[in-house]
């Protein structure tokens, strides 16, 4: 059988090339108001990714009241994003989000709710990205985009003769990509002591991953797979 054909330049490419052209990092009063609307709406997706209703419940209401914020203080786009024609629609389509996350909480449907609101995600960094901002979330982006890839991918590969390779290069994009969270995170996570240790396991399991790949043992790949996950989401719920 012949190479999987998973390129480490297309999937680097995929992942960060929005990150390398624009302003380096924001400070404008909308992004400001966007990225701490931002928090509660990472734990809103945290909590509906468990098995409680009742925290899931409040943690999504303290995500639609963050947001309706959003919409009384910056409705009309200011700089950066005055030329964008689909600020205000944007805005919107994010309340709807979180209004029908919400819905089917109340329905006690909580995987649904969490993959609706994954949406959000979407919609705040092609917002960015339009207008061309930089966060640290957008880097943190990247490092998910990645890291949903290597999990889809990672298993199957490790059936097929040459994907080692392939799983490597996988490897060797998350390791890229966990080092620019480490480079690109702004002085005051630096300053945290929180958010360096939730950092390095990040970093922790990138590397346990290069190490079975390096090594040849099928069974700790799998294991350096499943790994992946619980830093990054402590880390994004915190700090993402």
């Amino acid at each position: 059988m012949s190479r999987p054909t998973i390129g480490w330049r297309t999937l680097a490419a995929a992942a960060v090339g929005a990150l390398l052209a624009g302003p380096l990092q924001a400070a404008d009063p909308v992004t400001t108001a966007l990225q701490q609307a931002y928090a509660p709406y990472r734990m809103a997706l945290f909590r509906t990714n468990q098995s409680d209703v009742e925290a899931a419940r409040a943690a999504l209401a303290e995500a639609r009241a963050a947001w309706q914020r959003v919409l009384r203080e910056h409705a009309q786009p200011s700089v950066p994003y005055a030329g964008d024609p689909e600020y205000g629609r944007t805005l919107q389509q994010v309340a709807q989000v979180l209004e029908e996350a919400a819905t089917l909480v109340e329905a006690g449907r909580l995987p649904a709710a969490h993959d609706r609101l994954e949406a959000v995600r979407d919609l705040l960094a092609a917002l960015r990205q339009r207008n061309q901002v930089i966060v640290f979330s957008d880097h943190m982006n990247a490092y998910h985009e990645a890291m949903e890839l290597a999990l889809t991918e990672g298993p199957k590969l490790l059936e097929q003769p040459q994907g080692r390779l392939a799983l490597a290069e996988h490897a060797g994009v998350l390791h890229h990509l966990a080092q620019r969270l480490q480079t690109q995170a702004p002085p005051e996570l630096r300053a945290s002591s929180e958010f360096r240790d939730g950092l390095q396991a990040v970093l922790a399991s990138v590397q346990a991953l290069r190490a079975a790949v390096q090594q040849g043992d099928a069974e700790a790949m799998r294991k350096a797979l499943g790994g992946l996950k619980g830093p990054y989401a402590r880390l994004f719920v915190k700090f993402g």
